[in-house]
């Protein structure tokens, strides 16, 4: 028997500035496809003409990786437009120029991240919930930004879609939330594997370039209010009057839409206090640097309020470093009971794995990836693959 064809699935981009969680969760997913599941899987990704050029080149350069770049994906720049989207797609049922575009490159099945493409799609569709961050933390959402992320969610329920979810703590706020869920739901906990062209960067020049010393903590999140950075500020501020001087790398996008504020007020506050060496922002940085800066780190601190299934967390415990991390269902769950927890008001108990970590710690320690992660990447991969067989079986039978 011919075998079967790659399901041809349609990804948006993820812009990195935007998102840099999502925009790696699919650069690792297209990279271990291809690696673990040669010829299942064709990922066609559809980018805004706008999109970084560098970063679209990263993803096309992965084996198998079609990209489309269309006007009609690119990103609204203002929450109207993006409101002005969603209630199109569902007054009109269908995304149509997206639809048409769909057509065109005979996809097969779409991928829906954060942008639904209507309620008479004429394809099966997985809708990825990465978490519920707008549930769990509504303060952090003006009244119409919740409720377009909810309607978001609530529309995909009702058109049918296929719920892909990271973590089992995840499904229980699903069950929670939308209690009469009838849908196909999965959960698909994922492994990350990096290229080895990312890890060939040698991490004590890349120390050195940002004029780090050899011990630090990394810090790799958005400056988005949810992640939390003023609780390590507060834990250094500890550490300082405690008479140790600890350093915390922070790297990320400053950028939140929702706070434009959110950065320089908090940097102005690292300097009131006198923590401008003690933490350091080092802006977005190359892939490459995260990594060798991951890898020679005396800790990865996550501080989050809120978590789907944490990219930062997973890269961390592909090298066996050791983690500060807040005290969520899904980071104990991720991480099986294997790191530090603190409460996300505790800034004393964050000081204090500080202290006992920056105290044991080897700075001379450069870690490489450990055994267990192809067997975790491969179960990964297995997982999402037999999702879309699922999916696409399913929506033969109708």
């Amino acid at each position: 028997m011919p075998e079967a064809a790659p399901v041809r699935i349609a990804f948006t981009n993820i812009p990195r500035r935007l998102w840099a969680g999502g925009y790696n969760y699919q650069r690792n997913l297209f990279d271990t496809l291809n690696r673990y599941a040669p010829g299942a899987v064709t990922p066609v990704l559809f980018a805004g003409t706008a999109d970084d050029a560098e970063e679209i080149a990263a993803l096309a350069g992965i084996p198998a990786v079609e990209v489309v770049r269309s006007p009609v994906f690119d990103h609204a720049a203002t929450g109207l437009a993006r409101a002005t989207d969603l209630a199109r797609a569902i007054a009109f049922g269908l995304d149509g120029p997206a639809v048409a575009e769909f057509r065109i490159r005979k996809i097969d099945l779409v991928f829906e991240s954060a942008r639904f493409f209507g309620w008479r799609l004429p394809l099966p569709a997985v809708a990825w919930f990465p978490d519920f961050q707008h549930r769990l933390l509504p303060h952090l959402f003006s009244r119409s930004a919740y409720w377009r992320r909810d309607i978001g969610f609530r529309v995909q329920l009702a058109s049918g879609r296929h719920i892909m979810l990271s973590s089992a703590t995840a499904l229980g706020d699903l069950k929670r939330f939308y209690p009469s869920l009838s849908n196909g739901v999965s959960v698909v906990r994922f492994a990350t594997e990096p290229p080895a062209g990312l890890l060939t960067t040698n991490p004590s020049e890349v120390i050195a370039s940002y004029g780090l010393p050899p011990s630090y903590f990394y810090l790799p999140n958005q400056f988005w209010r949810h992640k939390n950075h003023q609780l390590v500020v507060d834990a250094l501020g500890l550490l300082k009057r405690r008479g140790l001087d600890v350093v915390v790398a922070a790297s990320g996008s400053p950028l939140d839409f929702r706070e434009p504020d959110l950065f320089d007020t908090m940097m102005r506050e690292v300097d009131a206090r006198g923590l401008e060496k003690n933490f350091r922002h080092l802006g977005m940085i190359p892939l490459d640097h995260v990594y060798a800066l991951l890898r020679a780190s005396v800790a990865l601190i996550n501080p989050s309020e809120c978590e789907g299934w944490s990219t930062t967390v997973e890269e961390a415990k592909s090298f066996g470093v050791p983690m500060l991390l807040s005290d969520l269902d899904v980071h104990r769950e991720q991480t099986e009971g294997r790191a530090r927890y603190f409460g996300i008001r505790d800034s004393a108990a964050l000081a204090d794995h500080m202290a006992e970590a920056a105290q044991s710690a080897d700075p001379a320690t450069v870690r490489r990836l450990l055994p267990d992660v192809e067997q975790r990447v491969k179960a990964f991969v297995a997982d999402f693959v037999r999702l879309t067989a699922d999916v696409m079986q399913n929506a033969g039978k109708r």
